[in-house]
């Protein structure tokens, strides 16, 4: 289950965990039970502690031992010679809402991540959280939450993977104010600080914002701060899409200044999403902000963040290219903004900047949207209809919202970040974008194999202890006697993606075993369609759901 308490990952941490670690394989070898599966022989990397020859034995939904050759028998064994032997991967930022809320059984395996060795994903991310989080969790929407509830985690459903839950900004918004460009009165924002605080109860992990993204963009500093205060109170994180990833705003800079000063505020740990510098106007920032960061955490703030191993990022093409301004009201509104001529006068100029701080036409490709606009530029679509590209984008807009894989990074700034060890990996997997199919297989062939940006440990760790450290997972992201037995098994020659952007949905290769809570999800490489995962409600702080 997941708890409150935070663990601060650092050299101390690591050395306590090899410590712990060390003691749990000495007291399993001395009494060796009877497994259920032995993976024998591998390479074994138990997560922030340095790797091995040996074996992993499981019994029921935990790790009994790890180490050397395991003594006792087991009712299956699988050779690991030759391969290596990790904690499953934990993805922090992920859009796998829809499969899992499916009530497709298969669509909720998801094997995307599962063949990649992702055994569990955070949703609700870019404050899109739902407030009910007891029905995100498949249980009762009326159950309380708190401590020593017996329902806490319980669902009816079954799931591929495990998965926790932020609660909102953006939701809890829509669900009091609305699309609306303006302020809570003070009734409204004490209603949504309820819901964030009730949802805490529930199980959330904290209080996820995406600033940058219409109708929270229209939130000031101080509606956020109240509200991540409620999230404070239980125990909860701030995590967040800031406010501005590029030169849109407040920039970059101002961007994640803000998010320190609201965790400072609020008194909540930060962890920033997918960080990067988006767009020619920063690109080359990844130094002076991960200075900005290093800076407040030697000042005392927990400040973390997440990144996505691609130089694309993935968004709607209305947020790409539309002001703000033009969003006030939602979608219709929008609409019949483009029927305004002075509207569009304002507008166009703005899209012009947009579409020029992004690259340019060429390096917009649509994802997602009208089936005759889907897997071409924005520039070939102008092209190919003769028109200006801000036409072309408005046009599309028209019959419904796009999907876009936006090329905005620089490689140099993508590897700054990734060699942090306060960087963890995500996907952000939506759906068109060969992130929900690749990331963490990318990540290795890329980052690891190819450019050598980050080494295999530091791959590992960074996508699974360092991980549940930040977010304190109890029982996860290690290898480890007690710890629940979510484990993978790959061949370093073969793990690889196969997704890109014009074959977003392709499944990666070399993942040849992956076990959640105990449960066979993969083997020999392919999917057996047994379902081990499990909902992970966060437990409130100790006495703040009376």
């Amino acid at each position: 289950m997941v708890q409150g308490r935070k663990w601060k990952i650092g050299v101390a941490a690591g050395a306590a965990l090899v410590a712990v670690a060390g003691v749990a394989l000495a007291r399993s070898a001395d009494q060796e039970p009877a497994a259920d599966l032995i993976l024998r022989g591998g390479t074994v990397y138990p997560g922030s502690a340095a790797p091995f020859k040996g074996d992993v034995a499981i019994r029921g939904d935990r790790i009994v031992y790890v180490g050397p050759k395991a003594a006792g028998t087991a009712r299956k064994i699988i050779d690991a010679t030759g391969m290596i032997v990790a904690p499953g991967f934990i993805d922090t930022h992920s859009h796998v809402n829809g499969a899992l809320a499916s009530g497709d059984p298969a669509a909720r395996l998801v094997l995307p991540f599962l063949t990649q060795g992702v055994t569990t994903a955070f949703i609700g991310v870019d404050g899109g959280g739902d407030p009910e989080v007891a029905r995100t969790f498949g249980r009762d929407s009326g159950a309380k939450g708190g401590e020593g509830e017996a329902a806490l985690g319980q669902s009816s459903r079954d799931y591929g993977i495990n998965f926790a839950t932020y609660v909102g900004l953006g939701a809890v918004r829509l669900k009091v104010i609305g699309p609306d460009d303006r302020a809570p009165t003070p009734e409204e924002l004490a209603k949504m600080q309820g819901l964030v605080s009730t949802a805490m109860c529930q199980g959330a992990l904290g209080l996820s914002t995406g600033l940058f993204y219409a109708p929270q963009s229209f939130a000031k500093r101080d509606e956020v701060v109240a509200l991540a205060k409620a999230a404070a109170e239980k125990g909860g994180i701030y995590d967040s899409h800031l406010r501005d990833e590029s030169s849109y705003t407040i920039g970059l800079k101002g961007a994640v200044a803000e998010a320190i000063e609201i965790g400072r505020e609020a008194g909540i740990p930060v962890h920033i999403a997918h960080i990067k510098a988006l767009g020619v106007d920063v690109q080359g920032q990844a130094q002076a902000i991960i200075a900005q960061i290093e800076a407040a955490q030697r000042a005392g703030q927990i400040v973390h963040a997440d990144q996505y191993p691609w130089s694309a990022s993935g968004t709607g093409l209305s947020a790409a290219l539309m002001p703000r301004w033009a969003q006030d009201g939602g979608r219709s509104a929008m609409l019949k903004r483009f029927e305004d001529s002075a509207a569009m006068a304002k507008m166009r100029p703005e899209i012009a900047d947009n579409l020029r701080r992004r690259g340019g036409p060429a390096s917009l490709l649509i994802t997602s949207g009208p089936a005759d606009a889907e897997g071409k530029t924005l520039e070939q679509i102008a092209k190919a209809r003769g028109i200006d590209p801000i036409d072309a984008a408005i046009a599309i807009l028209r019959k419904r919202e796009a999907g876009v894989a936006s090329f905005n990074q620089s490689e140099a700034d993508i590897a700054a970040f990734m060699q942090r060890p306060w960087v963890v990996t995500s996907s952000d997997a939506s759906q068109g974008h060969p992130r929900y199919y690749a990331s963490f297989a990318r990540k290795y062939a890329t980052y690891v194999k190819d450019k050598q940006v980050i080494d295999l440990r530091a791959f590992i760790d960074r996508s699974t202890a360092v991980t549940a450290g930040m977010f304190g997972l109890e029982g996860r992201g290690q290898l480890k006697a007690g710890a629940f037995a979510d484990v993978i098994m790959f061949d370093p020659a073969r793990f690889a993606p196969r997704a890109d952007y014009i074959h977003p949905a392709l499944f990666s290769t070399g993942m040849r075993t992956v076990v959640v809570n105990g449960v066979i999800a993969i083997e020999n490489g392919e999917p057996t369609g047994a379902a081990g995962g499990r909902p992970l409600p966060r437990q409130p702080k100790p006495g703040s759901c009376r």
